[in-house]
């Protein structure tokens, strides 16, 4: 369980299992639980892997394992995954139960088709909770609230109840108990932020670089929030954050889900402007971050590249932290600025990272061809005769004033076998007539095909689509937009009748 709230203590779940277990006359020989984790991966899951290595070295002294319900097995975002350590099991001869389900894990059609169907809602539900959670968090950052980090040197997080009365200060690791409550940022003690402000004179007045501020203060034996010598990167992490003039910054960072870690860029923060007090002026950090951008222009592509070459020789990897550390080079962010990401950068000297950052990639050149593909739809539909306008704010496409569209596309992904999937989000915000789906080939390139989808036959606001998905959803697939642009087409009375 990751919380302790109503059906899902372990508590009410052992109890569940024992009453399963005494009407099947089983005796319960171990119980392997894990309190306060999430159930999105295996991560912190230190029982749950430990069952798991007892069924692979066939060291398990059991034939039945006791699950209260399919969630608690695991709300895993490929339903397949769950399945996969089931069959682990199943083919150690260790048969599963769900205790708290209304069906037998006995192998049958039926129990097969619930259970999938379990396993995808289990996802889901984690699914729409990130969603619900990410949307109520931007709307607390917009009202000047800070949503999670450490509030960082020179700064400190108050707590305050539900009508703004400061109540406590609190420190490192410490986190709010009651819901109605809530977090800001105040200015730390006087010397933190006569050191900060100090930090911005020394770079901005006198043009000193982060690397011998940072040699200035660890020489005066000063140290950081956390209790550690300075370095040019937590130097230059407080001339480059936007909460020292007082504001508030969200989602410089994601990890949604515990997938993976993605360093969004500006376009994608959420930021409520001056809604703290402001420990440094906004013309001083303007200034300073005006020097670093000029900082990097002097240097050629060529330059940068060189640098990140030599980098790498000596280090052997790279990374934001690695670049950000280098005394004789700039930051990590001048990278990502000039050659669109670290990854790109990363290739153009010959590196591979580790991890595999082909997603971001993707999805950035997605976001990129999407107005092309819109202004492809538009032009087809103006050149077939018809009158089309365009919502500047929502981008719905109204065609002819009788009905709407809004443009989608699809990424293509994998299942862990290799079969290609296609997940498509609804806009049932807007409610558009018809989704244009566009469905990317294989490498993410071009599109593939197109599905027209209209919203009185869609009645979920998703869609995982496979090469064949039936009638139902095939039935709206089309190889161009032909028959789109058809629909806006006019044609002379005569004609017609």
């Amino acid at each position: 369980m990751s919380t302790d709230h109503q059906r899902y203590s372990t508590e009410n779940q052992l109890e569940t299992i024992n009453r399963f277990a005494a009407a099947r006359e089983i005796e319960i020989v171990r119980v392997y639980e894990d309190a306060g984790k999430s159930g999105l991966n295996l991560e912190g899951r230190d029982a749950f892997q430990r069952l798991l290595a007892d069924v692979e070295r066939g060291s398990a002294d059991f034939g039945t394992i006791l699950v209260y319900d399919v969630s608690r097995w695991g709300r895993f975002q490929n339903a397949d995954h769950g399945a996969h350590l089931e069959f682990l099991c199943s083919r150690a001869d260790i048969i599963v139960h769900y205790c708290g389900e209304q069906f037998e894990n006995d192998g049958s059609i039926g129990s097969n088709l619930l259970k999938t169907v379990k396993r995808v809602m289990a996802g889901e539900y984690s699914r729409e909770l990130s969603v619900k959670v990410f949307a109520g968090q931007c709307r607390l950052v917009e009202k000047g609230f800070r949503q999670g980090g450490m509030a960082g040197y020179g700064l400190r997080r108050l707590l305050i109840d539900e009508n703004g009365e400061s109540k406590s200060e609190l420190a490192i690791g410490e986190r709010k108990s009651l819901q109605t409550d809530r977090v800001i940022l105040v200015p730390g003690p006087a010397e933190e932020v006569e050191i900060v402000r100090r930090i911005y004179c020394l770079f901005v007045e006198l043009g000193i670089h982060e690397a011998e501020i940072a040699a200035r203060l660890n020489r005066e034996g000063i140290f950081t929030d956390l209790g550690r010598p300075w370095t040019r990167g937590t130097v230059h992490q407080i001339l480059t954050n936007p909460k020292y003039i007082g504001d508030n910054v969200f989602n410089r960072v994601s990890f949604k889900l515990k997938m993976r870690r993605v360093v969004n860029t500006q376009e994608h923060w959420v930021r409520a402007r001056g809604v703290f007090t402001a420990i440094v002026e906004v013309a001083t950090y303007e200034h300073a971050a005006k020097i670093i951008e000029e900082r990097s222009r002097r240097l050629g592509d060529d330059d940068l590249l060189n640098l990140l070459r030599a980098l790498l020789a000596a280090q052997g990897s790279l990374s934001s932290l690695v670049i950000d550390e280098r005394e004789d080079m700039p930051s990590s962010s001048v990278y990502r600025n000039r050659f669109g990401s670290l990854l790109r950068a990363y290739h153009l000297v010959g590196y591979s990272p580790q991890r595999d950052y082909r997603y971001i990639e993707i999805n950035r050149r997605l976001r990129a061809m999407h107005p092309d593909v819109v202004a492809t739809v538009i032009n087809g539909l103006r050149d077939a005769g018809g009158e089309v306008r365009v919502d500047p704010e929502t981008g719905l496409i109204d065609i002819n004033g009788e009905f709407t569209a809004s443009v989608v596309v699809a990424r293509c992904g994998e299942t862990p076998g290799g079969s290609p999937r296609w997940r498509i989000r609804l806009d049932t915000g807007l409610a558009p007539d018809i989704t244009v789906a566009v469905r990317m080939d294989h490498g993410n390139t071009s599109p593939l095909d197109y599905y027209l989808l209209p919203r009185l036959d869609m009645t979920e606001p998703k869609l995982r689509l496979a090469e064949c998905n039936g009638l139902s959803l095939d039935g709206y697939r089309f190889e161009t937009l032909d028959f789109l642009f058809s629909l806006a087409a006019r044609a002379q009375f005569e004609d017609a009748a």
